[in-house]
This record gives C-alpha cells, structure tokens and sequence, in this order.
C-alpha cells in the first residue's frame, strides 16, 4: 500500500513539473522524492584556514621577529633595513616548517612551505609596483598641481623659471601621436602574423616564429640605430616622429606576435572543426570564431606591447630628437615623447626641473592606466557576451521573428486552368494491297 501512495506522490509531482514548463516556458526546479531526501550537513570552506593553521603561521612570524630583534641588536654586529627583513624572512620559513612538522607529514610541510613562498612572491612584487608608484607620485607632488603643467609647453621657461611656469603639453601630445602610429600599424600586423603562424603553418611559419622570438630580446638601442639608417639616413633625412613610431613598432612587434600566437593556440579545436562541419570557410571560420573566442588574451597581447613601447627611450632619443615646442606633425621637425622628456628633466641639477621629471613620469603612469583600462573595456569581455546595445537589438530581432513567424498565411489566389493544345490527328493510311 505505501509503495502505492509513493508512485501516485511521485506521478503527481512530475505532472505538476510538466505543466509548469508548458505553462510559463521555463524549466521547473527538480524536487527530490520523499524518501530519498538527506539532511546535508553545513558545507565546508576549503580556503579557510583552521585554528592550528593560524598558530603555525602567527607562531612563526612572532618568533622570527624576536630573533631578528635579538641578532640584528644584541648578538651579531648586523645592521640595515634590507638585511633585517631577508634574516626575518629567513627564519619565518624555518620556524614554520618545524612547526607544521609536529602535526603533519613531509608532504604537507612541502605544501605549506611553497604556499607562503608563492604568497610571498606574490606581495614582493605588488609592494615594489605599489613603491614605484608611490615613490613617482611623492617626488613629483610638486609639479602636479599646477594646470599649467599639462597646458602649456617649455617653449618659455627655462631651469632657474617656478613651476607656475611650463609644462609638458608638447610631451603628451607626443607620445599619444607616436604610440598611436605604432599601434596602428603592430595590432594588425601583430594579429594578421599570429592568425598566419596558427592557422596557414608550414615551412615558412616556422622561419616567421623563429624571426619574433630572436626578435623579442632585441635591444632597444639596435632597433633605434635601425630606424635612424634605414628611415633617417635615407629617407626623411631628418628627425621625426614617424621614425620614433616606426622604432616603437619595432619593439612592439615581436611581444604582439609571440602573445597572440600563444593565445590563439589555446582556442579549442573543435571549435574549428564544428565551424568547417557547418560549411563555413577559413576565413569566415577565423574571423566569426576565432578571433572573438581568444578577444580578451588579444587584448592582453596589445596591453604587453604598449606597455613595451610606450616607455622606449633610448629608440626615440635617436629618431625624434628633443624639442621644447609644440608639434604636431609627425613627419617634419622633431617631435618630443614623455620618457624622453623625463630623461631631459632629470639631467638638470634643478630642482625644479627634477620635480618637473618626476612630475611627468607621475603622468606617463597614468597615461599608461588609463589606455589599460580603455583597453579592458573594449576588449575585456568573454565569449558570446553581449554589450547592452548588442542585447537590446538582440532581443528587437527576436520580436519581430517572433511576430512575423505568428502572422496567419495569405490564401494563395486560385490558378487559371490551362488549356491544353489540342493535337492533331494522325492521318488514316491506306491500306497496303
């Protein structure tokens, strides 16, 4: 009898799961039987350290700080910040690997340790990104508040002249058109060379990838002295703008490459493969499939190589030349950029031309922020996400599907009967004799 009560329990369930889904479209939320339901306990945080996690880690650090304090003050004739924090560090690990081996095996004492060298390496770094940073915005706090600094150019000030007096208009304007140009002629390049080594390959690919590779350890100043003899000696015969952004293209080039090479080959094969079962071709294959799947690594790819030549000097001390003034064409004249400038601020013994200095390397950081994080708009989403205008004509195209498949059909107007041609008749023939 109850086996009976449980079928008819379960069939109703089911059939009111099904007239939810025919009645608002949408899949009911599976209910499990009665007497399969389990009471589950309270679910555990992996990520979350335990108590005798803690004590071994705050153990360490307070015993490593006692002992450092003891060397660096009382028993050894040790001194300096950098040596107190590397002897500390030093024994931070020792004592938290003895300590973890009183309760765990070696294998969980060589997990621990590589988990907080890893932290470690991890902080190192972003507190040497957030020193820098910090560093170039305190040294050049002087110069920043003034709005003359980024409207008006040295053109009329000179070492010994306030900061209310100057700026570095023609500096930004500089590097903007410089970076611009180089943009414009590596992220095509850059990409097109990537889709030939991933997709084309042969003989001639590996010849392409060997050239990038060679090419990223190119230094800075060989690819200045290229340009100046290829494009200034025997070309435009003077320095320019357009030879310093040829030289950034040249550092830029092989990172664009090598990243976006790496990137499209982790786009799933089968995504290829389904794309040519559908009959579509290569290239309608690469650019509908392909290059938006691996968007977002190709906005990395261009994030890495211009952070690579936004910050050239030494390329464009050799092609653009230094200038004080305003110039905006690129081709006639020398054009000045913000690394460069930088370099020719702290040259001075000045003061104020120090302060100038690190006031626009302050500006170049955040010029550099900002083109980031204009990049990981436009290219940051995953995909087959939609922006909001994308969604929205979406959604207007599925409307008008929608009541244009909903339309009752027209009759079809009768057709006129044919008439068919009447066919002539044979001629009786005479009988033979």
């Amino acid at each position: 009898m109850s086996t009976t009560v449980d079928s008819i329990d379960s069939a109703a369930v089911d059939t009111a799961e099904l007239e939810q889904v025919l009645d608002d479209g949408r899949p009911a939320r599976t209910s499990t039987p009665r007497h399969d339901r389990t009471d589950s306990g309270p679910r555990r945080r992996l990520r979350t350290a335990t108590l005798d996690q803690r004590f071994d880690l705050l153990g360490a650090l307070a015993a490593s700080l006692a002992l450092t304090t003891l060397l660096f003050g009382w028993f050894l004739p040790l001194s300096g910040a950098v040596g107190w924090f590397v002897v500390a560090f030093l024994l931070f690990i020792g004592f938290y690997a003895l300590l973890v081996a009183i309760r765990s095996d070696r294998q969980d004492v060589k997990d621990r340790i590589m988990t907080v060298l890893l932290a470690s390496a991890g902080v190192i770094l972003f507190g040497a990104l957030i020193f820098v940073v910090a560093y170039t915005l305190i040294r050049g706090r002087e110069a920043l508040p003034h709005l003359n600094f980024f409207t008006e150019t040295m053109e009329l000030a000179g070492p010994l002249d306030p900061l209310s007096l100057g700026g570095i208009l023609h500096a930004i304007v500089g590097s903007l058109i410089q970076i611009g140009i180089a943009l414009t002629i590596t992220i095509p390049l850059g990409i097109t060379t990537a889709v030939f080594l991933n997709e084309i390959g042969g003989r001639f690919a590996r010849f392409v990838r060997t050239i990038a590779d060679a090419m990223t350890a190119l230094p800075s100043i060989v690819a200045g002295l290229f340009v100046y003899v290829a494009v200034i000696q025997l070309i435009t015969h003077q320095r320019s703008g357009f030879a310093a952004a040829m030289a950034i293209t040249v550092m830029m080039l092989p990172i664009v490459i090598r990243a976006s090479d790496v990137v499209l080959r982790l786009v799933p094969g089968n995504l290829r493969e389904a794309s040519y079962a559908l009959g579509s071709t290569r290239w309608a294959t690469v650019w509908h499939v392909v290059l938006p799947t691996a968007r977002s690594g190709l906005v990395t790819a261009i994030i890495l190589g211009t952070a690579r030549g936004i910050g050239e000097t030494s390329p464009v001390l050799l092609t653009s030349g230094v200038t004080s003034v305003l110039n905006l064409n690129p081709f006639s004249g020398p054009m000045i950029s913000l690394p460069l400038q930088v370099f020719d601020f702290v040259k001075s013994p000045e003061p104020n031309m120090i302060a100038r200095g690190f006031g626009t390397a302050a500006v170049l950081l955040l010029l550099v922020l900002a083109l980031f994080a204009v990049a990981r708009v436009i290219g940051g989403r995953g995909p087959g996400q939609l922006t909001d205008r994308q969604r929205r004509r979406v959604s207007a195209a599925s409307a008008d599907d929608l009541q244009r498949m909903s339309r009752p059909l027209a009759p079809e107007p009768p057709q006129p009967a044919q008439t068919q041609p009447a066919t002539a008749l044979p001629a009786p023939q005479e009988p033979a004799s």
